[in-house]
């Protein structure tokens, strides 16, 4: 785990896996979730280095810093990262709020080579208040995030889910700062964002209904939109295929 500091002094956190001379991918998630979120494509993205980078407040204990948190500081946060971390240039890959902050950044800043997006909308007006609330309603509280028949396969799985977030999750008032920042959040004309883009998003997913991606994905001019299935971690319960796809989609960027 490195660290390094926000313009504004807040102590930022980010871990990097995978080959040191591999093109860079960061990944940005979830308002609520710990770094677990990735542990199922942090490494695992063929030759690529990948560097996940903490939202701030998410690992910072009693340090956390004081709302109110706003995307365009979340996206200067990740330019600092990426900076401390000698990054010239970058894939993005966003889940959620990241996926938010990760189109600001496109905007902002000159590092970004390509967006993949997982679970994101334009507009925190389509994000669902009490579905994300109800993801947190205790550790064990997954059936929003994943599938009943995934959870009746995988109880082993879904055991360390729930020990992960009892470990890694942010506290209640930090998640509700990072999930203001998502709900304040416009991402402006989606036109002129001409990287080359892929969104995903979960079939069933209760926080930002699909059709929410769908219509972020036909805004962005060079973006393909796949639906996965699942909930609101679909890219976790289908890892294997995900992981295929956004491999597939940065070989191809050139």
């Amino acid at each position: 785990m490195y660290t390094t500091e926000a313009p504004d002094g807040t102590t930022l956190r980010y871990a990097t896996a995978g080959p040191a001379d591999g093109e860079p991918v960061a990944l940005v998630g979830e308002a609520g979730l710990g770094p677990w979120q990735w542990g199922w494509q942090h490494g695992a993205l063929g030759p690529f280095r990948t560097l996940a980078v903490d939202l701030r407040g998410t690992g910072a204990g009693p340090d956390a810093p004081p709302d109110p948190y706003d995307v365009g500081t979340l996206a200067a946060d990740l330019e600092a990262v990426l900076a401390d971390a000698g990054v010239r240039r970058v894939h993005l890959l966003g889940f959620g709020l990241g996926g938010m902050v990760c189109l600001r950044y496109a905007r902002e800043y000159g590092r970004a080579r390509s967006l993949a997006l997982v679970g994101t909308a334009s507009s925190g007006d389509a994000v669902d208040r009490e579905s994300f609330a109800a993801l947190f309603a205790a550790p064990d509280a997954l059936s929003g995030a994943f599938t009943p028949a995934f959870r009746e396969a995988r109880p082993d799985l879904l055991d360390r889910v729930v020990e992960w977030r009892r470990e890694e999750d942010p506290p209640a008032p930090v998640r509700e700062a990072q999930l203001a920042a998502a709900l304040a959040f416009e991402a402006g004309p989606l036109y002129d964002l001409g990287l080359p883009a892929l969104v995903l998003h979960g079939v069933d997913d209760p926080v930002v209904p699909a059709p929410a991606g769908e219509a972020l994905a036909a805004g962005l001019p060079h973006c393909a939109f796949e639906r996965v299935e699942g909930r609101r971690l679909a890219h976790l319960e289908h890892s294997v295929a995900v992981n295929d796809r956004l491999d597939a989609f940065l070989r191809s960027v050139e």
